[in-house]
């Protein structure tokens, strides 16, 4: 699966790794919920981070499409709640 991290890249994750991956992004939804931004910020950073951690870096001249895209790591909380689908960031 290729994710974009806006500003970043692209970044490619192992089906293996989604789960892992959704469970940081219920955090994150959880955290957006409570409306507690230093539990967001702590959230947003371990999801991107963990997608830093077990993905693949694509070139910068990849033409590949994003199959998801996430924002960057200093969104505002509103500008990621608005971002989120009915599954969250990251469907399934």
């Amino acid at each position: 699966m290729i994710v974009r991290i806006m500003g970043e890249g692209q970044i490619e994750v192992a089906p293996a790794d989604i789960g892992v991956l959704n469970t940081l992004d219920g955090e994150l939804e959880a955290a957006i919920e409570s409306g507690d931004e230093s539990v967001f910020r702590t959230r947003l950073h371990a999801l991107l981070d963990k997608v830093r951690e077990v993905g693949k870096s694509l070139p910068d001249n990849s033409l590949e499409p994003s199959e998801l895209i996430l924002p960057p790591s200093d969104a505002s909380m509103e500008e990621v709640r608005e971002m989120l689908g009915d599954e969250g960031l990251i469907p399934g």
